[in-house]
């Protein structure tokens, strides 16, 4: 087949896969992740349901592939905020916001965990992972955070104080959480 045809192909495929998950993400926005349908997908779209199965097996699928984009999209996003930032401890303050804003945002039970226990989150907590530590060596180095504690173990104290973010309904509760936060990282007072 003639490379024009290839890509032509390739550009569809992309673009129908991205309606898919688009309109699963409509979906989980207005009926929770519960509320996804093969049927209201294939309405969204437009797409035929026998074609969408050509493209994924079941609801299941669906999910974990708007998973996987939406989880990389949060990534991206962390990245591009922490690029923005022209010190060690605002690249963390930043950083550590958008997280905080991020996980408001998560959908509870057993079809949550299963979204939570795949291998692409698993591959996003390593590299957010990889991230906060960086962030938090940097701003150790400037003498912004403390050092009498392992990185790793800040690490995860960040990201379990963060956690609350979901319990929190306003933006000054987000602002009160990541200044917390902030204070529990700072070098301890001789």
């Amino acid at each position: 087949m003639p490379r024009l045809w290839n890509d032509t192909i390739e550009a569809h495929r992309a673009a129908v896969r991205n309606a898919v998950l688009d309109a699963a993400a409509t979906l989980v926005a207005k009926q929770g992740l519960t509320g996804v349908t093969m049927s209201g997908i294939a309405e969204l779209t437009g797409i035929g349901r026998a074609t969408l199965y050509k493209y994924f097996p079941d609801v299941e699928a669906i999910l974990l592939a708007w998973h996987e984009r939406q989880i990389t999209q949060h990534l991206d996003h962390l990245r591009a905020i922490r690029d923005q930032a022209d010190s060690p401890s605002t690249r963390l303050q930043v950083v550590l916001t958008a997280y905080a804003r991020l996980s408001q945002h998560r959908h509870g039970g057993d079809l949550a965990a299963l979204l939570h226990r795949s291998d692409h989150t698993t591959e996003a907590h390593a590299q957010l992972n990889t991230l906060l530590r960086e962030l938090i060596t940097d701003a150790a180095e400037g003498g912004q955070i403390r050092t009498d504690i392992p990185i790793e173990e800040l690490v995860a104290f960040c990201q379990h104080a963060l956690a609350a973010a979901n319990t929190v309904t306003s933006e000054d509760g987000i602002h009160r959480l990541v200044t917390l936060t902030l204070a529990g990282l700072k070098p301890a007072a001789d």
